[in-house]
């Protein structure tokens, strides 16, 4: 029985090496694209999340306060605020909701004190917002985050004296 003396070509070492080459640009490639995707849509959430919690701030805090006509909106300064109306403990107060300086702010305070919007609480970052009456107890709420995204929201008073 004769074996035969098996000869190695140059191409035997070469098609594995460019195999694995391919498979490595192949999934560096896909890793690439997946991060890019990645990046955007947490951009995009991160944008949705700020008009909506500042939108959703404002629409909840219109529903707790909604009595008896308590819901109006005023321009302080040049700008534009939402005033929620009640009494407590017999003393007439107001809670403004604005944006001053590129924060979403609230300030609580009795009525006949004279209104300072730099005193107002802290809530959020955005950019700006406009208050639109459409009538006498219907708003369209307008949210401009610090991306530069826009949103709005229209609400309207339940309970109408």
């Amino acid at each position: 029985m004769r074996f035969q003396a098996r000869h190695k070509h140059v191409i035997d070492l070469i098609f594995p090496i460019a195999l694995f080459f391919v498979f490595a640009v192949s999934a560096f490639s896909v890793l690439i694209l997946a991060a890019d995707i990645y990046g955007s849509t947490t951009d995009r959430l991160r944008t949705n999340d700020e008009n909506r919690t500042a939108l959703s701030y404002i629409t909840e805090k219109i529903r707790q306060n909604d009595f008896n006509g308590a819901i109006g909106a005023v321009s302080i300064d040049d700008t534009d605020c939402l005033t929620l109306s009640a009494v407590y403990n017999g003393t007439p107060c107001t809670t403004y909701i604005y944006v001053y300086d590129g924060i979403l702010k609230e300030l609580f305070i009795n009525d006949g004190i004279p209104v300072s919007l730099k005193d107002g609480r802290d809530i959020m970052q955005i950019s700006s917002l406009t208050i639109d009456r459409l009538t006498d107890h219907v708003y369209l709420f307008t949210a401009v985050d610090t991306s530069g995204t826009e949103s709005s929201v229209i609400a309207s008073e339940r309970s109408v004296p």
